[in-house]
């Protein structure tokens, strides 16, 4: 059930009223812009966000220059909860894929109603569980399943954030965030396309048969998608 009054993110609409009062009067609104970065390895970290749709890529970077992402995350989840309640420096980059909105709350503001409130503490430690088996999830994948079953996965999860059949992403974009060669992306978005199942525009990419896109998929997705649900539930 929705709670009314309160931005539509999962983990603002699981605290109870009091916990959740503690926190409204620092909850501010702001537009996800595409490519914005809200934080960035080993930097200090300005604001928490509860994103309300939109999509945020959470990346790690190689010292050659390369990243690759670990999770996604949007309205299901926290930006910077677990390294706020820290020391407050960012673990790895978060940049804005898929825009929207979030509530942003100032990282002093947010540690001292997490102090005062136990619920909140525990909500963002059970996050900070679930996004690391989500990146657990997805080495795994990434490290054994074909490029077609990859992709798939990855749809499905920005389909399930961003709420539309059409998604504003070139190839170039997803190749990197999967961490494979563009033209392994262009191969099988190619075939989906010839399949049915996507149609693929320059800068877009429109989902046009679900279950066939969830039943090209690995297991890993219904998998990630059961331990997020289970760990906030």
């Amino acid at each position: 059930m929705i709670a009314s009054g309160r931005p539509p993110n999962q983990l603002l609409q699981m605290l109870d009223a009091a916990d959740f009062d503690l926190l409204r009067p620092y909850l501010v609104t702001t537009e996800l812009v595409r490519e914005t970065v809200l934080s960035e390895t080993d930097a200090a970290l300005r604001y928490v966000y509860f994103p309300h749709d939109g999509a945020v890529s959470i990346t790690v970077g190689l010292s050659e220059g390369q990243t690759i992402e670990v999770a996604m995350i949007g309205r299901d989840s926290i930006v910077a909860g677990g390294a706020a309640l820290a020391d407050g420096i960012a673990v790895s980059d978060a940049i804005v894929l898929l825009p929207g909105t979030a509530s942003a709350v100032e990282i002093a503001a947010f540690r001292n109603v997490a102090t005062a409130s136990i619920p909140l503490c525990g909500l963002v430690i059970r996050h900070e569980q679930a996004l690391f088996a989500r990146a657990q999830q997805s080495l795994l994948c990434n490290t054994l399943h074909p490029v077609e079953a990859r992709l798939a996965r990855w749809l499905l999860r920005a389909h399930d954030l961003y709420d539309r059949q059409t998604l504003p992403l070139t190839q170039e974009t997803l190749a990197q965030m999967m961490g494979v060669k563009r033209n392994a992306v262009s191969l099988v978005a190619h075939a989906l396309q010839r399949a049915g199942i996507i149609r693929y525009s320059r800068g877009r990419i429109e989902i046009t048969d679900l279950r066939a896109l969830e039943a090209t998929s690995c297991a890993c997705y219904a998998t990630g998608k059961a331990t997020h649900a289970r760990l906030l539930a």
